[in-house]
C-alpha cells in the first residue's frame, strides 16, 4: 500500500502546484484525503494483501476505487469534480498505480528476484 499511498500524493502534490495552489503539508493533505480513502476501499475490496504487486485485480481495483470514491468524496464535500479534472486525474493515478505493477510484473517475467537487483546481496554466500 506503501507505493499506492506515494502514488496518490505525488498526484495530489503535482496537481496542486500545477495549479499554483501551494505545496503545504495541510494542501496535500486536504486534496489527497479523498483519493486515499478510495485507495483503501480499493484495498480492501480486491483483498491487496494478498496479491499486492498484481496489476490485475488488485492494480485495477484500487485504481477504480481511488477515482470513483475519491471523486464521489469530493463531491459530498463541494469540491470540484469537473469532467476535465476526473479525465486527468483518472490517467494520472492509472500511470502511478498501475505502472510500478507493470513495472513489477515485467521484472517477474525477466525472472529478476529482489536479490538478483541487488548485486551484494547476489554475490553472498550462505553460510552453513
Amino acid at each position: 500500500m506503501f507505493a499506492d499511498i506515494v502514488g496518490v500524493l505525488l498526484f495530489c502534490a503535482i496537481g496542486r502546484r500545477s495549479h499554483a495552489e501551494g505545496l503545504t503539508v495541510g494542501g496535500v493533505a486536504q486534496t489527497a484525503w479523498p483519493f486515499l480513502v478510495g485507495a483503501a476501499v480499493g484495498w480492501l475490496l480486491s483483498r491487496a494483501w494478498r496479491r499486492p504487486t498484481a496489476v490485475v485485480p488488485t492494480g485495477v481495483v484500487v485504481w477504480v476505487c481511488t477515482v470513483a470514491v475519491g471523486m464521489l468524496l469530493r463531491k459530498a464535500t463541494s469540491a470540484g469534480v469537473a469532467f476535465s479534472f476526473v479525465i486527468v486525474a483518472s490517467a494520472a493515478t492509472a500511470v502511478l498505480l498501475l505502472g510500478w505493477r507493470v513495472v513489477v510484473a515485467s521484472l517477474q517475467r525477466l525472472g529478476v528476484s529482489p536479490d538478483q537487483s541487488n548485486p551484494s546481496a547476489a554475490q553472498r554466500k550462505p553460510t552453513e
